[in-house]
C-alpha cells in the first residue's frame, strides 16, 4: 500500500504530507480546488511523464515522495534495489528546465524503469485507461488475465511452439529451390576461397602497419646508420681511438693491478664497439631492399583491408569463414535437409494447432465465466438489463490456421454489450457512454481484482456520469474492492464519500498574495459536513447534516459486514 505521500512545489501545492488508510481513501473538494494535482502527484510516483508546467510558479525545483509497503520484494530485488520488509521510498525531484531525478531507496532510475517497477504495485484508472478499454488488444489482455492468471503454462507452451514454428519456416525458406541453392553455394565457395587464400593471421595488420612505418622512414634510418658506422669504424673512429688507448695501457698493465684493470676494460670496450659496428653494418646492408619491401607491405595491407571491408576484422572474418563453410555444407545437402525440415515443420505445426485450439477452448470457457460475473456486477451497478458477451470469430481449421496464428494463439475476439432491453449486442467501442464506461471498468476490476496481487488501485473518474442510487452501488463496490486492495478515489458523489475509511478534503485558498492548494484529513464530523456539501443541501436544508449522518452510518454498517 501507499503509506504516505509528500508533495513540494507542485502546481498550486507548496508543501503537504498525506498519510493513507489501507482501505478506501476518498478525495473530494470544490471544482478547481486541485484534486487533479493529487492524481498528477500519484502519476509521477508510478512513472508518469513530468511536464515542467507542473512546477509551482516562481520556484526552481520540487519533489514528490511516496512511502510504499508491499509484501512482494521480487520486482525490487530484480532491479537491484535494497529494501527491508517490502518498504521502499520513491523520490522524484523535478526542475524548472524540465529535467527530473528519480530514486527508489536511493538507487537512481529512469522513468521507464520506474514505470516497469511500479506496474507491479499500483494501478491508476482514469480517462486514459477507460479509453484503452476501447482497444481490442486491451480487451484481449483482460480475458487472458482472467483465464490464465492462475496458470499461464498454456500461454508459455504456445509461445515456445510458435517460436519453433517460425524458426523452422525461416530455415526452410532460407534453403530456397535447387537453382537458388546452387547460386548461393557458388557465392559461398568464392568467399571461402578468398578468405582462405589470403591466410590472414591474428595481429598481422598491426604488424604490417608498424613495419610500413619503419620502411617509410628508411632514408632517415639509412643515413643514421651510416653516420653511426662511420663514427664507430671510419677514420679517427671510436674504435681506433680505443685501440690507441689500449696500446698505451698495454705497456704499463704489468706494473700494477689498477693499470691492468683499466687495460682489461679498454679491451672489453673495443670488443663491444667492434660488435656494435658489425651490427650497424648488417642493418645498413639490409636497407638495400627496403623500397621493394615497402611495396610488398603496402600491397599486403591493401589486400587485408579489402577483405576487412567485406568480412570485418580478424575475429569477424574467421567467424564469417566458419559460418560460410557451415552454410555451404548445409546447402550442399539441401534436398535431404529440406525433407527433414518439412517433417519437423509438419510435426511442430500440428502441435501448434493443438496448442492454439487448447488456448481457444480455455478462453471460450473462461470468457463464459467472466461474462456471467461481469453481468452480475453490472446488475449491482444499476445496469441490470445489460447483456455482455465476449464474441469470438470462428475458429480456423487446420488447413488455414497458420494465416491467423500468433504467439498467443489464433483467437480473434472483442467485447460486445447491450446496455438496454431491446437493443442488439454491438461492439463495446461503438455504443458505451461515459457513465456506462466507468461502471463497466469498475465491474472488470471487481471481477479481475480477486485474481490480482496489485496492492493499490487508484480511480480518478469512476463516478463519471452517475448519481443517485447508482452512486451508492458504485460506493459499495469500491468498499468491497478495498477489502482486498488499497483504493484511492477522487469523487464528487456523497455516496462514495460516505463509504470512505480515510477522507481528504482538498481546498484552494489565498495566502500572502499566492494561491495554494491544501489537503485536510477529515475526522467523522468533518466527513459529515463534506458529505452534506456534496449532496448539495448544506446550508439549504436543516436536515442536511442529519441526512449525511444517516448515510455515513449506513455505509459504516455496510463495511462492517464485509470480509477483509
Amino acid at each position: 500500500m501507499l503509506q504516505r505521500i509528500t508533495i513540494h512545489n507542485l502546481a498550486l501545492i507548496k508543501h503537504l504530507e498525506i498519510e493513507f488508510s489501507s482501505q478506501l481513501n476518498v478525495f473530494s473538494g470544490e471544482t478547481g480546488a486541485g484534486k487533479s494535482i493529487i492524481v498528477d502527484s500519484l502519476m509521477l510516483l508510478v512513472g508518469g511523464r513530468y511536464d515542467k508546467s507542473l512546477l509551482k510558479f516562481g520556484t526552481e525545483s520540487g519533489y514528490v515522495e511516496g512511502v510504499f509497503d508491499f509484501n512482494d520484494r521480487t520486482p525490487l530485488e530484480s532491479m537491484g534495489i535494497d529494501c527491508e520488509d517490502g518498504i521502499f521510498i520513491v523520490t522524484r525531484k523535478f526542475f524548472r528546465d524540465g529535467k527530473n531525478d528519480i530514486r527508489v531507496n536511493g538507487k537512481q532510475m529512469t522513468t521507464a524503469m520506474l514505470r516497469e517497477l511500479m506496474q507491479n504495485y499500483v494501478d491508476i484508472y482514469g480517462q486514459n485507461e477507460y479509453q484503452s478499454l476501447m482497444k481490442i488488444s486491451e480487451q484481449k489482455k483482460i480475458v487472458d488475465y482472467f483465464v490464465f492468471k492462475s496458470d499461464d503454462s498454456p500461454l508459455k507452451k504456445q509461445r515456445e511452439l510458435y517460436d519453433q514454428y517460425k524458426k523452422l519456416c525461416a530455415e526452410i525458406n532460407s534453403l530456397g529451390d535447387e537453382t537458388a541453392r546452387a547460386q548461393r553455394i557458388d557465392i559461398l565457395n568464392y568467399q571461402i576461397e578468398e578468405i582462405t587464400a589470403a591466410n590472414v593471421q591474428a595481429g598481422e595488420e598491426q604488424a604490417l602497419l608498424d613495419r610500413r612505418h619503419v620502411l617509410m622512414a628508411s632514408e632517415r634510418i639509412k643515413n643514421a646508420l651510416a653516420d653511426c658506422y662511420e663514427a664507430l669504424d671510419g677514420d679517427q673512429s671510436a674504435s681506433e681511438t680505443v685501440d690507441i688507448a689500449m696500446r698505451a695501457m698495454d705497456g704499463i698493465s704489468s706494473l700494477g693491478n689498477s693499470y691492468s684493470a683499466l687495460y682489461d676494460r679498454l679491451r672489453s670496450a673495443a670488443i663491444e664497439l667492434n660488435d656494435i659496428a658489425e651490427c650497424v653494418k648488417d642493418e645498413l646492408d639490409g636497407m638495400d631492399g627496403s623500397e621493394r619491401e615497402l611495396d610488398e607491405v603496402s600491397a599486403r595491407l591493401d589486400k587485408i583491408r579489402a577483405l576487412k571491408s567485406k568480412y570485418g576484422a580478424y575475429e569477424a572474418m574467421q567467424k564469417f569463414l566458419a559460418d560460410a563453410k557451415a552454410e555451404a555444407e548445409r546447402l550442399s545437402r539441401g534436398a535431404e535437409l529440406y525433407e527433414e525440415l518439412c517433417k519437423k515443420e509438419e510435426k511442430v505445426r500440428k502441435a501448434l494447432y493443438d496448442s492454439s485450439k487448447q488456448l481457444s477452448d480455455l478462453r471460450r470457457d473462461g470468457a463464459i465465466s467472466m461474462q456471467k460475473r461481469i453481468v452480475a456486477e453490472l446488475s449491482d451497478l444499476g445496469m441490470a438489463n445489460s447483456t455482455f458477451e465476449v464474441v469470438f470469430d470462428e475458429m480456423p481449421d487446420y488447413d488455414n490456421f497458420t494465416a491467423h496464428v500468433t504467439s498467443s494463439g489464433f483467437d480473434n475476439f472483442q467485447f460486445y454489450l447491450s446496455p438496454n432491453v431491446g437493443q442488439p449486442l454491438l461492439p463495446l467501442i461503438k455504443i458505451i457512454s461515459g457513465g456506462e464506461m466507468s461502471r463497466f471498468m469498475l465491474a472488470i476490476k471487481l471481477v479481475t481484482g480477486d485474481l490480482s496481487s496489485m496492492g493499490t488501485m487508484i480511480f480518478d473518474e469512476v463516478d463519471t456520469g452517475i448519481s443517485g442510487a447508482i452512486g451508492l452501488c458504485v460506493a459499495k463496490k469500491l468498499a468491497q474492492l478495498s477489502r482486498g486492495h488499497q483504493v484511492l478515489c477522487v469523487t464528487h458523489l456523497p455516496q462514495i464519500a460516505a463509504m470512505a475509511d480515510g477522507h481528504y478534503f482538498i481546498e484552494k485558498s489565498e495566502i500572502d498574495g499566492d494561491t495554494e492548494t491544501s489537503v485536510t484529513p477529515l475526522e467523522r464530523s468533518g466527513m459529515i459536513g463534506e458529505i452534506s456539501r456534496l449532496s448539495g443541501t448544506k446550508g439549504v436544508s436543516s436536515s442536511s447534516d442529519k441526512n449525511a449522518t444517516e448515510l455515513k452510518d449506513f455505509c459504516d454498517k455496510f463495511k462492517s459486514g464485509l470480509v477483509g
